[in-house]
């Protein structure tokens, strides 16, 4: 599993350990925060930032950051313990936002973001992994409150033994909130006949010029994928393993923190191996 310890080696991330990280430059060195409680985060006018959320404990937790005008921020929340956590994003205008968010065990994520002025922009990329005994919430609302504000949720979601997953997810349009991007993404697979995904995409729009989109699938492993790999010489476990390993990668292909990409990737192995 992904440790806090694998994350602060050689240099590459930060340790923040504070309830109020403001930062109001380019900051070079991504921010590593592992399970604390309650933190709050600014991200100045034009500011730059990456942050490493980690909750590998049991644990509820809250989490508020703020985007000043023109700002950026890089956010991944990581889950290898059972935490619930809610996570509120609002942004001022032109600012820009990317989240992934990886939930390898039993946990529950509710994430609300708020496009406050217009041109701001959020991308929100996740996957859940329940394995047996195990229950997965991803809960994300989009509130577009401005003119000219984009948006993509896109969450994958595996499910295996008698373990649940659930996404529940919703885009606002404020009837001001003209000329509105928004695309909302449910994909996901469940490992026999006991496991369970729900999934529930909604669009609630109250303006005319939007192009907004919204779209769920739950189905299971694609067996002539199946039959290909095996006929190459691979197991029916292994065959499995790596259809999922690609499925969920898609996902980690999408973290902009790119020293994260293969501590993620050897963590979604392990994890599939045991479902």
């Amino acid at each position: 599993m992904i440790r806090f310890d694998e994350l602060l080696c050689g240099g590459a991330f930060r340790l923040f350990e504070g309830e109020r990280l403001d930062v109001g430059q380019p900051e070079p060195t991504p921010r590593v925060a592992a399970n604390l409680p309650k933190l709050k985060v600014g991200v100045g006018a034009g500011a730059e930032a990456t942050l490493v959320l980690l909750y590998d404990r049991p644990l509820t937790a809250s989490v508020e950051v703020e985007l000043g005008e023109g700002a950026r921020l890089e956010l991944c929340a990581l889950f290898t313990a059972e935490a619930f956590v809610e996570l509120a994003v609002r942004q001022k205008g032109r600012s820009e936002c990317r989240m992934t968010t990886l939930q390898l065990t039993g946990s529950n994520l509710v994430c609300r973001v708020g496009l406050e002025e217009p041109g701001a922009s959020n991308r929100l990329h996740g996957a859940f992994l329940a394995g047996a005994g195990e229950h997965c919430v991803a809960d994300i609302r989009l509130d577009h409150a401005a003119a000219d504000c984009s948006s993509e949720s896109y969450v994958k979601g595996v499910a295996s033994g008698d373990g649940v997953g659930e996404f529940r997810g919703l885009v606002y349009v404020a009837p001001d909130a003209q000329r509105t991007d928004a695309r909302q993404t449910s994909r996901n697979v469940v490992l026999g006949d006991a496991a369970r995904v729900t999934t529930r995409p909604q669009l609630e729009i109250y303006a005319d010029d939007v192009k907004c989109s919204h779209g769920a699938t739950v189905g299971q492993m694609d067996d002539e994928a199946l039959l290909y790999m095996r006929q190459r010489g691979l197991s029916e476990a292994q065959a499995r393993a790596l259809q999922m390993e690609g499925f969920v990668a898609d996902v980690v292909r999408r973290c902009g923190v790119e020293q994260l990409h293969e501590v993620l990737m050897r963590g979604v192995s392990e994890k599939l191996e045991r479902m």
